[in-house]
């Protein structure tokens, strides 16, 4: 594995983004950006995209900056922290947890906490404990401590979990998988395609506001107006004990996921069966991802204006929604391989093919 790869997966995956907060995160895109193109764009919500290619039709790679996170919802009078989620979470993964609030000032770590279990009924304890019973201990006495502080409600609030190679240096433990991963994806393409003289133009960047209802994605989509876009995502792994292979089989370690439907989006079955076969003629592995849950920024692409062919392509990750997920190496470089090699193709009579319903 390169060591700069290593290092760009480390910077993307420790900086702060979250939902509406994604500045931190925007910056590092748009520094990632400029190193291999001078011609970025970004939209009025903070979504960002290179620009490579001197063609016609016009074709977006987008990821998405923002992660889950939280919001301080309220002070309380001992210097205890409300908050609310952003995006979707679920209660057994957060307690005990460090976070970082991201008040104006500065950083400041709390911890999650709740009523002690050793006072829980028993039929509590069988319970999934809802947020509004939660708080974060930032150490404070009182109100105005907090507030001493810098904290204010308003502020974000991010996971804490360092990016660490696991003993298999190919297994990749991160806080911010999702989604950071996608925009791994989309810095890489842009990277090895700066030097193609593509039939096309290529955007490729990452929207915000994902997590809170594919947000960035229709600014993005009405901004740049593609002929074919694609979303890069995680998915579901299904590759750890208890896990049923009927709700997901996608494994690590076993190449990048085309997901053929989820709640958001029935991918268009030309572009679809085009990137499938790209994958086949160059020996790419992939999986195949059929969910009836969950969504991406393709829910958004692929309504734009009179309708714009889509596909997400994805990798596995275990944990995500949690303050840390893993994915696999490989996985990402054959993400990066197959959207290469499709971006390639797509000259202006293949999208044209495409596109007709004939």
């Amino acid at each position: 594995m390169e060591q700069t790869n290593l290092q760009l997966m480390k910077t993307l995956t420790e900086t702060e983004g979250l939902p509406g907060f994604e500045e931190r995160i925007f910056h590092v895109m748009k520094t990632e950006i400029a190193s291999h193109t001078s011609q970025i764009e970004s939209d009025h919500l903070g979504s960002i995209v290179g620009r490579i290619g001197e063609g016609q039709s016009k074709i977006l790679l987008a990821g998405h900056l923002d992660e889950v996170g939280f919001i301080v919802s309220g002070i309380t009078k001992n210097g205890f922290l409300r908050f609310r989620p952003l995006g979707g979470w679920w209660g057994h993964v957060l307690l005990s947890q460090r976070v970082k609030v991201l008040t104006k000032q500065k950083d400041i770590t709390g911890v999650i906490g709740s009523k002690a279990p050793h006072v829980l009924t028993s039929e509590e304890r069988k319970k999934v404990l809802a947020l509004d019973k939660m708080f974060i201990d930032i150490g404070a006495s009182s109100r105005e401590e907090a507030e001493s502080y810098g904290v204010a409600v308003g502020d974000p609030i991010a996971t804490i979990c360092p990016f660490e190679p696991l003993s298999n240096e190919k297994m990749l433990l991160s806080r911010t998988w999702d989604n950071r991963a996608g925009c791994y994806i989309a810095l890489k393409v842009l990277e090895r395609l700066k030097q193609e003289k593509l039939p096309n133009i290529l955007y490729s960047g990452a929207t915000v506001q994902e997590e809170v209802g594919l947000r960035g994605a229709e600014t993005l989509a009405n901004m740049i107006q593609p002929q074919i876009a694609f979303a890069t995502d995680v998915g579901v792994a299904g590759d750890t004990p208890g896990m049923n292979k009927e709700e997901t089989g996608l494994e690590l370690g076993k190449g990048p996921v085309l997901c053929f439907m989820d709640r958001s989006m029935i991918p268009h079955r030309k572009l679809r069966d085009f990137v499938v076969n790209i994958a086949k003629e160059n020996s790419i592995p992939y999986q195949i991802d059929i969910m009836t849950g969950g969504g991406t920024d393709a829910g958004k692409f692929h309504l734009n204006h009179h309708g714009v062919p889509t596909l997400v392509v994805s990798v596995a990750s275990r944990y995500i929604h949690s303050h840390v997920s893993i994915v696999h190496y490989d996985d990402l470089e054959h993400a990066v391989t197959l959207l290469c090699e499709v971006i390639k193709q797509l000259d202006d009579k293949t999208i044209q093919s495409i596109i007709g319903l004939s």
